[in-house]
């Protein structure tokens, strides 16, 4: 980074002091992760210098050889690792592929069925304060006391709004969804499934969780840069939208990729950031490998062991477990604020993120409970004894709340703070010496 030091030496400075942060803080927040070396040097290649509107072969600008290769790359390798029929790679974010798709699929108040913003859900799927919410008539489903899916309410919702899509996937729900009801519920209605499973679609290319394209939804939406470990972007996934999956329809608008296309560009962006695409080209190639499977293989068995760990320490669980990398204390019933918990845990250089519960008794910026998530972390390879040590160290923190003498307090969250820096020495993050 040479020239960066020479041209902008405070730029050159916060580069460095965030390098040395993820290296020795541990990170347990759901949307962070560490992007692989050659996925970096991708991102910074000289594709950024290259405008390229529409799509492969299919260019507005001149000489896009080389663009076309490195898309089409990208689309060919997004379709075989989540077995769709068509790819888009275009989209800038999560939140930006969302109105693509919502675009496409719906008119102007439209229903659309989904997830209560309460309930596990996000703010792009849209709550009142969106854009869109002004646009769509969007009914919300909730999930039951015990925290499983309400699909008796999603039947007799759908079956009273008869929405044009069905909307499956919440950004912190730690189990397993029922995929096969959601795509009867939708076939009853004429709906079309749509899942957003930005969180768990790392799962789904190593074969460990399963795909909704098996069970009937037609798209499916992630972003890039949370457990899949690439850069910040998305993928919008679909199938052909005909009675009979063997026959490919002509690309006219009535097909959902078609439509999804033209929803992107020239719909709702200009020309994609080629070195990124670069980037996702390169990172779909990382996730087809063997490594990429036992590293997904490996969270999972220490999302497990993180959630035993906590339940023998007497910690309260959401859904009591998890079917994925996520785990979700519930502390409703404590009434600690767990922004001051946040903040405790940043003190030990472990990054975690609050968030509410269903129907949570607290505030949004006071919610009830915490989110841990073992994506990050399982890249620098800690394995389950590891893990074991990291849900002591997060114990040790919380129970420094208790001290009343605040002096007491800071020294024993300076010593585990130490400790948190030296464990974290032994798991380099990759690309960072």
């Amino acid at each position: 980074m040479n020239h960066i030091s020479d041209i902008d030496p405070q730029i050159y400075s916060a580069i460095l002091a965030e390098q040395k942060r993820q290296s020795q803080w541990m990170e347990l927040i759901a949307s962070e992760n560490y992007q692989s070396p050659a996925v970096l040097e991708a991102q910074s290649s000289h594709f950024a210098n290259k405008y390229s509107e529409w799509f492969p072969g299919k260019r507005y600008y001149g000489w896009q050889e080389n663009t076309d290769i490195i898309e089409q790359l990208a689309i060919d390798r997004a379709k075989l690792l989540f077995k769709s029929d068509h790819a888009n790679v275009q989209a800038l974010s999560g939140a930006a592929a969302n109105l693509c798709i919502y675009s496409a699929l719906m008119n102007p108040w439209d229903t659309i069925l989904w997830m209560d913003l309460s309930h596990w859900w996000h703010l792009t799927h849209w709550a009142p304060v969106t854009f869109f919410s002004k646009i769509f008539n969007f009914q919300r489903y909730k999930t039951k006391s015990d925290w499983s899916i309400d699909f008796d309410q999603i039947r007799s919702l759908a079956k009273e709004y008869k929405p044009k899509v069905i909307l499956a996937w919440f950004s912190a729900y730690p189990r397993e969804l029922d995929y096969a009801k959601f795509a009867e519920i939708a076939n009853d209605v004429w709906a079309i499934c749509f899942a957003d499973i930005a969180h768990i679609w790392w799962f789904i290319a190593a074969w460990e969780l399963n795909n909704p394209f098996d069970y009937g939804f037609q798209v499916m939406m992630t972003t890039t840069h949370k457990s899949l470990r690439w850069p910040r972007w998305a993928l919008i996934l679909s199938k052909w939208n005909v009675s009979n999956p063997l026959k490919k329809p002509e690309d006219t608008i009535e097909n959902i990729p078609t439509r999804i296309d033209r929803a992107v560009f020239p719909g709702m962006q200009g020309g994609p950031h080629m070195n990124t695409i670069c980037a996702i080209a390169v990172a779909l190639q990382e996730a087809s490998t063997n490594e990429f499977k036992a590293y997904a293989k490996q969270t999972l068995s220490n999302a497990q062991v993180l959630a035993e760990e906590l339940k023998a320490k007497d910690y309260k669980l959401v859904t009591n477990g998890t079917d994925n990398h996520m785990v979700v204390i519930d502390f409703s019933w404590t009434g600690l604020d767990w922004r001051i918990a946040e903040e405790i845990l940043d003190r030990i250089w472990i990054s975690t993120s609050k968030s509410t519960i269903p129907d949570d008794p607290n505030p949004p910026f006071k919610p009830s409970w915490l989110r841990i998530w073992m994506q990050a972390m399982t890249t620098r390879w800690v394995k389950e004894s590891d893990t074991k040590q990291i849900v002591q160290f997060i114990d040790q923190a919380i129970k420094c709340h208790s001290e009343w003498n605040e002096e007491s307090m800071n020294l024993k969250l300076e010593k585990i703070s130490s400790q948190v820096k030296e464990f974290c020495k032994s798991f380099p993050v990759p690309g960072i010496v």
